[in-house]
């Protein structure tokens, strides 16, 4: 066994009083500062979890992290079972409410939730052992050395004394905490690394899982919002009567979302903080009372809001442009910012040099739309704001920013504001953004009732947030012997780059340049599943194989090639991958693929990427019917550390694949004069169930190695290996995000070569 620190005192570990009796609770809160080899984990983490074990024997774990589909209300409870050594068939999960003073970073993004918790909660449980331990010692009169705990059962073998963790339950929350205690070796796990079910499963099948959209009181009033018609805008006057005249309907009126003097923290993005609310008895009559609502919009002036720094918590001022952007406009902004020096972000040997001396030079662009999260849930959230209390209940991936948030709009301590968390259906980064949260809890302050705020799918489609739009060019440089010997990467986007400047091919090649640039807007847009790695892993891989097929080279021996360059005689210190990890995902899927065999009728592509600390590797094969793609299968390989449960971190390797072709495919949201053009699933397409692969096949390495993240890198590789076998289907390179739209022809400057 290995021995961690416990960081506890035992005011700060043990509360009886919230045990509800003479059970054991045991409350962690604690700075995890156990040495990594990962230089970016030498920073102190704080991760929160609760275990109670009654009399009875009953255990229950608190998973402290909003849960949105990654399954994190299993998993995470899997590491506290896994070093109490409790039978898991025994262990009742509950969300853990939000509780700033006990829980940190109770937030669902950034795939972090077991990577940064793997230390800690396994401390817990592992900790909650000892004391069990030494209060059977005690009891029995025998050295703690010689007592076995074995999934919930504490014995004594010389003996033949036993007790159930009930028994003992008492006499263990008087024990004095260790100061350290010891965690499981890795091949005696019994519950990580096996498959556990979702501890939700059954009640999600069967309707009893409570979605924000299920929450109801008898006093409730509805709400309903609208915005401007277009970013850029801000509301002139309205004109209510007829829709106050409809049966049902309460009130119409205004609001500010976040005035000016309101400091917005990081997950504050709106882009229309005054907004028309109309209140009513139901749903349906505050729906159809909007369409009555006759509104006048203007444009407004640039103008700064105040934002908290992401780092040390200053404010600062965030400039907020006028104007009313248009697709092609956009893009033809890009494009010239291309042909301009950017901003050198990293740069190793002599790159120019190279690039005059090559035997031949390769260059290409690639673009990406703005893209929807669009959640099969739309926005919803309950508030019910008294004098001297606000109640909030729905789903939110930031419930520890927005009380924050909630607080300050309403002028309330943080003790006041109680954020209830429910499941989430779906989010990929939308519900980062809590403006919702904010909007209803200043509606039933307003109105003085409890109130329900339900987005329509078009409210929600065309409020903002989207993935960004990017445009990325590539150069390559070969000898006469088809060496790479410089490459050029210059990205940005509006209104943030998607640059990743140490990222692979960095440190493979002797002359690298890295160039990133931005294009402001008013058109807010927000974190969507893997940042910034939606876009560049898929591109980088697709610009790699051409430059492999320029080489005369397998597209897998290509990059082997340069993994290996960067394993043996790395370039640069600044390198953010493990070589050896990610060529190890690259060898996996070549081989359970089988990489080089011939399908008739199928044709293949492979990618693979680094984010989120983990590594994948996709081989998709395809063949074209009627002029579209029919994706037969997809093999992906990924190494993102001990795999905690292994049928959670299949469905999520499925999911993300599936999500990332999908998106490639078809999914696109366009702006005319500052409005979105697509606004429900008619119009903004999203894969459908008879487009999606056949068949997806997972594989994971073998490793003893920290977890790390998985939610999101499964994205970005599918995509590039999608654009390299539809390459070898037709014959036609993909630059241009969707794929199975015509983005050059509608959208991009006609100078610009369609590729």
């Amino acid at each position: 066994m290995a021995t961690v620190q416990t960081h506890l005192n035992r005011r700060s570990f043990l509360k009886l009083s919230g045990a509800g009796g003479a059970g054991l609770l045991i409350h962690f809160s604690w700075l995890a500062a156990l040495a990594k080899e990962n230089p970016q984990l030498e920073k102190a983490y704080e991760l929160n979890g609760f275990i109670t074990i009654d009399t009875d024997g009953a255990v229950t774990i608190a998973s402290p992290n909003p849960e949105i589909g990654q399954n994190v209300k299993t998993s995470m409870p899997m590491l506290v079972a896994e070093e109490l050594d409790v039978n898991w068939e025994q262990v009742k999960v509950v969300q853990a409410p939000l509780n700033t003073d006990i829980f940190q970073r109770q937030i669902a993004g950034g795939s972090r939730s077991i990577y940064q918790s793997w230390d800690a909660l396994r401390m817990a449980g592992a900790t909650a052992r000892y004391m069990l331990v030494q209060a059977a010692a005690a009891a029995w009169r025998v050295p703690a050395s010689e007592i076995d705990v074995n999934e919930g059962v504490i014995s004594h073998k010389a003996s033949g004394r036993s007790s159930g963790f009930g028994g003992m339950a008492a006499a263990a929350s008087k024990i004095e905490i260790p100061k350290e205690v010891e965690v499981k070796k890795i091949e005696d796990f019994k519950i990580i690394r096996h498959s556990k079910r979702n501890v939700d499963g059954l009640d999600i099948v069967t309707g009893k899982a409570v979605f924000g959209l299920d929450i109801y009181t008898d006093d409730m009033v509805f709400a309903s919002i609208v915005h401007p018609p277009a970013f850029g805008m801000k509301l002139l006057s309205y004109d209510a009567a007829e829709a106050l005249s409809m049966k049902g309907v309460q009130e119409v009126f205004t609001i500010e979302t976040y005035p000016e003097n309101f400091e917005r923290g990081y997950f504050d993005t709106n882009a229309f903080p005054e907004l028309i609310v109309v209140t009513g008895d139901s749903t349906w009559t505050v729906m159809k009372a909007k369409e009555k609502i006759k509104a006048k919009w203007e444009p407004f002036d640039t103008h700064s809001i105040k934002m908290k720094g992401t780092g040390a918590g200053n404010a600062s001022d965030q400039k907020v442009p006028a104007g009313r952007d248009t697709t092609e406009d956009q893009y033809a902004a890009m494009f010239q910012k291309d042909k301009e020096k950017g901003r050198e972000v990293r740069k190793d040997g002599d790159p120019e040099k190279a690039f005059a001396n090559a035997a031949k030079v390769i260059e290409r662009s690639y673009t990406g739309p703005y893209l929807a999260h669009s959640p099969l849930e739309p926005l919803n959230f309950y508030a019910n704001v008294t004098n001297d209390r606000a109640v909030l209940i729905g789903p939110t991936q930031t419930p520890e920013y927005m009380e924050q948030s909630v607080a300050q709009r309403l002028g309330m301590s943080l003790q006041q504001v109680d954020i209830q968390m429910t499941r989430m259906g779906g989010g990929f980064g939308r519900k980062l953004f809590g403006h919702y949260l904010v909007e209803a809890a200043v509606i039933s302050q307003q109105i003085k009732k409890p109130v329900k705020l339900m987005y329509t799918r078009e409210d929600d489609m065309t409020f903002g947030c989207y993935r960004p739009t990017y445009l990325a060019t590539f150069r390559a440089a070969l000898d006469q012997d088809n060496n790479l010997t410089a490459f050029h990467v210059k990205a940005g986007g509006i209104p943030e780059s998607p640059l990743f400047a140490n990222r692979f091919p960095a440190g493979a090649v002797e002359n690298y340049l890295a160039e990133s640039w931005t294009i402001d807007s008013n058109i807010t847009t927000g974190a969507f599943r893997a940042p910034r790695s939606n876009f560049m892993g898929a591109v980088e891989q697709a610009f790699l194989d051409e430059v492999a097929e320029l080489a005369g080279k397998d597209p897998i021996d290509f990059r082997l090639g340069l993994f290996n360059k960067a394993i043996n005689n790395p370039v640069g210190k600044k390198n953010d991958y493990d070589a050896k990890r990610y060529a190890g995902v690259l060898e996996l899927v070549r081989e359970k693929a089988q990489w080089g065999r011939s399908k008739n009728g199928v044709s293949r592509g492979v990618a693979a990427y680094y984010c989120h600390d983990s590594y994948v590797a996709n081989v998709v094969d395809l063949r074209m019917e009627n002029g579209k793609p029919v994706i037969e299968k997809v093999y992906c390989a990924t190494d993102c550390g001990i795999v905690v449960n292994p049928i959670a971190a299949a469905n999520m390797v499925e999911g993300g694949s599936v999500d990332g072709i999908g998106h490639a495919l078809y999914s696109m949201l366009t702006v005319k004069d500052g409005a979105p053009q697509q606004q429900n699933f008619n119009d903004y397409h999203l894969i459908r169930n008879n487009d999606a692969p056949r068949d997806v096949e997972t594989f994971f390495v073998d490793s003893d190695v920290h977890p790390t993240g998985l939610g999101e890198p499964p994205f970005a590789p599918a995509i590039g290996a999608l654009a390299n076998a539809l390459y070898k289907a037709t014959g036609k390179r993909y630059y241009h995000q969707p794929f199975m739209v015509d983005v050059a022809g509608k959208y991009l400057p006609k100078e610009q070569p369609a590729g």
